[in-house]
């Protein structure tokens, strides 16, 4: 039985979209990073990164989403572009963007603009510019075609899938205006059943919501550290 460390965030989101389209069987256990969990023994033990979302297929146990995607598409055979084809080649290629740099960008243009205290201007047009450009060059992509990969609905759209429907909150309501490429996307994906049954995931547990002191400091440990001349 495969074993899936959730969190209704960006990066599980396209683990639970994958496990959910290939129709594998699976339980989940929550980590409710906002109080800390990720950083208990027992979860460490599985992810040593203390993030979400993790996995475990009997003896074999994983982190990091791009990881477990790819394991789940090579074990299935699904969802997956032959690695050796000049397809497979832009499948890896892309979802290796996705990896580096969608996720990441975002993941702090976030931080910055949300959470982050002053002054924090610097880091904010940093971190949003590299956010913004990333996501220019996959709406181009898109546009050439109905998934990022050709006509192959695969691992790539999933992951894109996963971040893309935080970009209102990342750059504001009127942004898809800017990617209507991965907005077409987006909304094609979210109208499959099994991506529906992934948003409702996040309904069926009780994760904190507030960010509270008590959140940012599990989620923001850098903060604890004393200043230093």
């Amino acid at each position: 039985m495969i074993t899936f460390y959730y969190h209704p965030s960006p990066n599980p989101a396209k683990v639970a979209l994958f496990l959910e389209e290939a129709g594998l069987d699976y339980e989940i256990v929550p980590v409710d990073t906002r109080k800390g969990d990720q950083h208990e023994p027992a979860y460490l033990a599985i992810n040593p990164n203390g993030k979400t979302p993790a996995l475990t297929d009997g003896n074999a146990t994983l982190f990091d989403s791009t990881a477990i995607l790819l394991y789940l598409a090579k074990k299935t055979g699904k969802f997956m572009v032959d690695e050796a084809s000049p397809e497979g080649a832009q499948m890896l290629s892309w979802l290796m963007l996705v990896a580096t740099g969608i996720g990441p960008y975002c993941g702090q243009a976030v931080h910055f603009k949300h959470f982050a205290p002053e002054p924090k201007d610097y880091a904010v047009n940093r971190y949003m510019f590299e956010a913004e450009r990333h996501w220019r060059l996959i709406d181009t992509q898109l546009g050439k075609g109905r998934y990022m990969v050709g006509d192959n609905y695969s691992i790539v759209d999933m992951s894109v899938w996963g971040w893309a429907r935080a970009i209102p909150f990342i750059f504001g309501e009127t942004a898809w205006a800017d990617y209507p490429n991965v907005k077409r996307l987006v909304d094609e994906i979210s109208a499959r059943p099994a991506a529906e049954r992934v948003a409702a995931l996040a309904g069926k547990y009780s994760f904190k919501q507030e960010m509270d002191d008590a959140a940012r400091a599990v989620m923001f440990p850098q903060n604890q550290r004393p200043a230093t001349a």
